[in-house]
């Protein structure tokens, strides 16, 4: 079947920054992620790689759907009641919403949510300045239950001292202003406005930070800007690669940036939320030794059967294959 043109949608494939860098190392690693962002932005790292197709993706969003009746699949607008990194980064402020995507980084929900609660508690919610300016130790001992609390404070005391450096004061909130182009946007109450930011130019700012990579940048777009946008997390990037939806060369960085020119803009947050969730709950599309685990049912396993025509073996060697590079 001849698949429809492919709707091009900003990303930056670059890992996140390493810490404790001189500031010539920091600016040349600046370069190089704007560089790739600039690449990818109008095409797939793998032009020729036409999968998913847009009825792939709905099929798979479908069966996703039926088997996760509980999960939400539509955007809901940010909250400021919500803990950012327990959320993602689901809440009004573009500045808050990026810390608690940082604070969400390897480790569990649980963590990240005490983490982003003590942060609150020691300095005052979105007190950037108090944060910015405190003793390192200070913020270290903040967010000690959240995991890698040193790189984690060193990143976000750099994010606020940069903004305040570059913008005279502790904010992002340019960034929400939505762009004239709808296909920026998800159908939010927004109206667009004057001097709007594109996905493109709010991707490229997010990620001239240090420590900032393109899933958390990803994460602030889709979760607090309502924008087209589709986070690469180890169980999308998984999951992606058993669905066969990325060569198996790719790595989570250039997987995200072919899924999301390939992947329709309205299904976006709904395939990442159902994979995520569908990631986190399934035992059957897991690489794991029991033989009574792997012979577990999974909607994926069994679309790739029905939908794709793969035998059995070939489904368990994609479940293998596709854990593999995870592990």
């Amino acid at each position: 079947m001849a698949m429809k043109a492919a709707v091009k949608r900003p990303r930056s494939p670059s890992p996140i920054s390493p810490l404790g860098k001189r500031t010539s190392q920091v600016a040349d690693n600046r370069t190089k992620k704007l560089k790739l962002l600039a690449e990818h932005a109008l095409a797939s790292p793998f032009p020729d790689f036409l999968h998913p197709t847009a009825e792939e993706a709905a099929e798979v969003h479908a069966v996703l759907a039926k088997a996760h009746p509980d999960i939400k699949i539509t955007h809901r607008s940010p909250s400021e009641g919500s803990n950012a990194a327990k959320t993602c980064g689901s809440v009004p402020n573009v500045l808050e919403s990026l810390i608690g995507t940082i604070l969400s980084q390897n480790t569990s929900g649980r963590n990240s949510t005490a983490a982003k609660r003590s942060l609150d508690e020691a300095f005052g919610r979105n007190n950037f300045e108090a944060i910015a300016t405190a003793k390192k130790a200070d913020v270290v001992e903040a967010l000690r239950h959240g995991g890698l609390a040193n790189k984690k404070a060193d990143v976000i005391q750099t994010i606020l001292r940069d903004v305040h450096s570059k913008y005279g004061k502790y904010s992002l909130q340019h960034l929400a202003h939505i762009s004239d182009s709808s296909e920026d946007t998800k159908e939010l109450d927004e109206k667009p406005v004057r001097n709007a930011v594109s996905n493109e130019d709010a991707m490229k700012e997010l990620v001239s930070f240090a420590g900032v990579g393109p899933k958390t940048a990803s994460c602030v777009l889709m979760f607090c800007l309502g924008r087209y946008s589709f986070p690469v997390d180890t169980h999308v990037f998984r999951l992606s690669r058993l669905l066969g939806w990325v060569p198996q060369k790719a790595d989570r960085v250039t997987a995200q940036a072919h899924l999301d020119i390939m992947l329709p803009g309205e299904l976006k947050y709904g395939l990442h939320v159902l994979m995520v969730g569908h990631g986190r709950r399934c035992k059957g599309c897991k690489s794991v030794k029991s033989s009574k685990a792997s012979a577990a049912e999974c909607v994926l396993k069994n679309w790739l059967k029905d939908q794709k025509g793969l035998s059995s073996k070939e489904v368990h060697d994609a479940v293998m294959e596709s854990d593999e590079i995870i592990r």
